[in-house]
């Protein structure tokens, strides 16, 4: 299981001194959409410069027709990022158009599935998808596999159902993860470190309980030794 600290700080240098703060950590690091609008490929930069070993996962979520989706993700392929999502709800044309897309290059980042939001409870999710969380992350997730996709984002309650239905090389990446009890904010699905463990999860993402502490070095230190 692997660390993956969410930048979700309201300013770029915000981000950048908790990303220094970590530099000697071996950690992953999320950037999601609201950084990347504002910041753009040069906050990706700018992280590499701190430490070139760090590994960024943009979390853009992409879903949009299947040919303007692979356009994204071959853009995406020159921001020199290590992992990258698209939603599983676009369809399976649309998940194997973007990897066929991807087919040419030597090398490529990690591409997972958004399966269901962790921040759905059961009654919102079946008002959209007609259906409960479960039954459609799995599959979604078998779609994905299917479709040539390295992986899915799952809740941690989702991700052991997953990996038994599709195979355990195929990664799960939770988001929604508290890892010392704290509030749960906007998520819904949340779950702590030792579940998610159990869970099979290969990569947790965490934020606020890291970025809102008093010693986000310290809670990385934790979160790692527990892991």
């Amino acid at each position: 299981m692997e660390l993956c600290i969410a930048l979700d700080l309201p300013t770029a240098k915000e981000n950048l001194e908790l990303v220094r703060n970590v530099k000697d950590y071996n950690v992953w690091l999320k950037v999601g959409l609201r950084t990347f609008i504002r910041d753009g490929e040069v906050f990706l930069k700018e992280i590499k410069n701190i430490n070139q070993n760090f590994k960024i996962f943009l979390d853009l979520k992409l879903y949009d027709i299947p040919n303007t989706m692979a356009d994204a993700a071959e853009s995406i392929m020159g921001l020199g990022v290590d992992m990258f999502n698209i939603h599983a709800s676009s369809g399976s044309r649309a998940m194997q158009t973007v990897m066929k897309r991807l087919d040419k290059y030597e090398t490529r980042p990690i591409v997972l599935a958004v399966t269901a939001l962790t921040s759905f409870d059961e009654s919102e999710f079946k008002a959209i998808y007609e259906d409960d969380i479960t039954k459609k992350a799995n599959q979604f997730a078998k779609e994905a596999m299917e479709s040539g996709l390295d992986g899915v984002v799952c809740s941690a309650f989702e991700s052991k159902d997953i990996k038994n239905i599709t195979d355990n090389q195929f990664m799960t990446l939770t988001p929604g993860i508290r890892p010392f009890g704290e509030e749960v904010g906007d998520q819904k699905r949340v779950a702590d470190i030792q579940f998610a463990k159990n869970a099979k999860v290969d990569f947790i993402v965490v934020g606020r309980p890291i970025y809102q502490s008093e010693n986000p070095v310290e809670v990385v230190k934790k979160i790692l030794n527990q892991i």
